[in-house]
């Protein structure tokens, strides 16, 4: 083929100064004779690759006749090539095959990767291609064990393959990450090989002469030739899933981004594990399905890799399904028993982490069952019994099914759950369809609560509740004045006497469950409202000047609060005692507000366009109008404005039209719904105004009012009855409400 571009210039490359060495060849260079589909062979790269320099030299030759090793310059290693110059070629030569025939052959019989056993390895061993789930994988065996040497060659030219391509994906950047691969064994009647990455090399420029092989005892069998390198931090690690995992034959550790963000998810940073389920690619992972619910340990960083040991060997034995294991805000590794099942596992769990990471930008729990949309056996088992499909038996199995079902719905978490609450998951798949009004065009006003709706309700519980018990002793002593003392008691008692005389906090004050003072219990027993309060409170102060008495007032707000907060009693004064000691907690950086991942696109949805975009845009497309949004909360107004405009993502307090707060009435009250409607402007079209809570008590005394109520399912809530789920649209997240027209 060479000869049809006519006769190449004069200067070859054995002459052509080496003033800017290159690594690839030039667009005008053509390929080897030897690269045809009847004459090219691996012995010919062997022959090029692995001869001398001069031996290369004389298999081209200039125009002129002229060996190409005449007249060569010396080049020292390192220049353009990293272990050397490239050798001299002419013009006429190239080593990658250009022509159709020399890309057919290379294409129809050789394979990008190298390889050192007689086969391919094909995930999912004595498998069909129907199989759902895939565990072992099929590769054979070793063709080179009768040249260890050649063995060894070629195994760590494979790891710094392996390396490069991960550097490629964005996974080994900045010479993080490394790969391991382990020869021999019992089924090969031989010891354990290992060969390891080096650590601090530049993972896209290395070499197999970079590669460390060692045994299974650590001990270097033979070291790398590029002197002065070190064994990867990795290597205890990986020897770690040698020993406990023994089909393991590779460990790969990425620092890939995706991995790194997904061990974010949970805002608290305490999730021990990260669930996912209905994916596809959750059949890449090895040994689950679509429908399968993948859990992958994560284990708490450390300042060297070393540390990570005593945890990954943990968590391993605890999780043994799972062939990964996430380092919290560093990466991940995974290992598979051959390197080809390993790196198509990697690949798999990096696209799983990818999509956990962006459902939750939407909204949606990796770790839930879809509602709807998907596939279901019940649903199949239901289509085939109204067929009439089946035999003598089938209804005993059905039911076996369908109780097992409902055992793994109330045992499988959410993805991320922090808070010691019941397991709602089976309100999302039982929900029986109801039409969810759509924003703006069903409403202008919407009327969120908080716990459970915008924010988790661990947020509130591991939280916010245990800072003000563990703070309430120095608030009340160091932080208070002896009238916001007095003023609060009093309020704290008119707390307790507006409960129900069955309420457990009522009953454990008045029958001496709880150790408080007669003197308290006197109080509480004298009711105290609007006419006698002045009387009272003036009564109280004159009575504080004694320091005992003081003393006393003190310990009775102390024992109020700890009996309301036992039973989560929303009291008016305590939620105003409650604000302010989570206003000293977040302005001194102690606390900081969560929100779901979904509630600042769903606030930016509703505020509606840009009012500086463009007015082109705006008229060509214009956009709904705003939606008002208020905040509905037993907490104190002052607490909801501290918890939103100290959020993650900063101060989101001007997103929000109003506040109410139970000094408008209670939450289990349609009455209260009522004055926030007329409060609104809607006090004739209730219906304007949707109300979204997780509470069923409230979302039935909202409609009675005439409002849209809407149920709010997020993780960690409580559990919903079946009657809720079947008169109110259950939502679990509020993108679910976004709607133009």
């Amino acid at each position: 083929g060479a000869q049809r571009f006519g006769a190449p210039p004069a200067t070859t490359l054995a002459t052509r100064p080496a003033k800017h060495p290159r690594r690839s060849m030039t667009p005008r260079q053509e390929s080897l004779p030897a690269f045809t589909p009847d004459t090219y062979s691996s012995d010919e790269d062997d022959r090029f690759f692995h001869s001398s320099r001069d031996e290369q030299a004389d298999l081209f030759h200039a125009p002129d006749g002229t060996s190409a090793r005449d007249g060569a310059e010396a080049t020292a290693p390192g220049s353009g090539w990293t272990n050397g110059a490239i050798p001299p070629l002419s013009y006429q030569y190239a080593l990658h095959p250009y022509t159709r025939s020399g890309r057919l052959s290379l294409y129809s019989h050789h394979r990008r990767w190298i390889n050192f056993q007689s086969s391919w390895s094909r995930i999912g061993q004595s498998s069909t291609e129907l199989d759902a789930v895939h565990s072992e994988s099929s590769s054979g065996q070793s063709v080179l064990t009768g040249c260890l040497l050649e063995e060894a060659k070629t195994v760590r030219a494979l790891v710094a393959q392996l390396c490069e391509c991960f550097y490629r994906h964005g996974w080994a950047t900045g010479t993080g990450g490394g790969v391991s691969i382990r020869v021999g064994g019992p089924k090969e009647n031989r010891p354990y090989r290992v060969f390891v990455a080096p650590s601090g090399v530049q993972k896209e420029d290395m070499v197999g002469d970079d590669v460390f092989e060692l045994d299974m005892d650590r001990n270097v069998v033979a070291p790398p030739k590029t002197p002065d390198l070190r064994q990867s931090a990795c290597t205890p690690l990986w020897y770690v899933v040698y020993r406990h995992v023994p089909t393991a034959m590779c460990v790969i550790h990425t620092h890939s981004m995706h991995a790194q963000m997904a061990t974010l998810l949970d805002p608290t940073e305490k999730a021990t594990t990260l669930k996912i389920t209905h994916l596809e690619m959750l059949k890449g992972v090895g040994n689950h399905s679509y429908d399968s619910v993948l859990e992958i340990p994560i284990i708490d960083n450390r300042p060297t890799e070393d540390l990570l040991a005593s945890q990954l060997e943990r968590v391993i034995l605890k999780y043994p399904k799972c062939n990964a294991v996430l380092v919290r805000r560093h990466g991940v590794y995974v290992w598979g028993d051959s390197w080809e099942q390993a790196k198509a596992q990697c690949e798999s769990f990096d696209y799983l982490f990818e999509s956990a990471v962006k459902m939750k930008s939407m909204g949606l729990d990796c770790g839930l069952v879809p509602v709807s949309g998907t596939y279901r056996e019940e649903e199949e088992r239901n289509d085939g019994k109204e067929r009439g499909v089946g035999r003598e038996g089938d209804d005993e199995t059905m039911q076996a099914e369908e109780k097992k079902e409902d055992v793994a719905a109330t045992t499988a978490a959410p993805a991320f759950n922090g808070a010691a609450s019941s397991d709602n998951q089976i309100d999302l798949r039982l929900a029986t369809p109801t039409t969810i009004p759509l924003l703006p065009r069903d409403a202008k006003h919407l009327l969120l609560d908080i716990e459970g709706t915008t924010t988790s309700i661990a947020f509130v519980k591991d939280t916010l509740f245990p800072y003000v018990l563990t703070h309430l002793d120095d608030h009340v002593h160091n932080q208070m004045t002896n009238d916001e003392i007095i003023d609060t008691m009093v309020g704290l008692i008119k707390d307790v006497q507006s409960l129900n005389h069955d309420h457990p906090t009522k009953k454990e004050l008045l029958n001496g469950t709880k150790d408080i003072p007669a003197s308290l219990v006197q109080l509480l027993l004298n009711p105290i409202d609007d006419d006698n309060t002045t009387a009272i409170l003036a009564y109280l102060r004159l009575q504080s000047e004694t320091l005992s008495k003081m003393d006393q007032y003190k310990q009775n707000v102390l024992s109020l609060v700890q009996a309301l907060m036992s039973h989560d009693v929303k009291g008016t004064t305590l939620k105003s005692l409650q604000g302010n000691m989570w206003k000293r907690g977040y302005h001194s950086g102690q606390l900081q507000g969560h929100v779901y991942s979904d509630f600042l696109p769903f606030l930016h949805w509703c505020r509606g366009p840009d009012p500086t975009a463009d007015a082109k845009t705006t008229q060509d497309a214009p956009a709904a109008p705003p939606v008002r949004i208020s905040i509905y909360s037993s907490g104190s107004i002052a607490a909801q404005k501290l918890l939103f405009r100290h959020t993650p993502h900063g101060d989101l307090t001007s997103h929000f039209h109003s506040h109410f707060d139970t000094t408008t009435g209670n939450k289990k009250v349609s009455s209260s719904y009522e004055a926030i409607a007329e409060a609104l402007g809607c006090g004739a079209k209730p219906e304007e105004v949707v109300f979204v809570s997780d509470a069923e008590e409230e979302v039935r005394a909202a409609r009675e009012a005439g409002m849209v109520a809407v149920v709010a399912v997020r993780p960690g809530n409580g559990r919903l009855s079946e009657r809720c789920k079947r008169e109110f649209p259950v939502v679990r997240s509020l993108l679910q409400l976004c709607g133009a027209d």
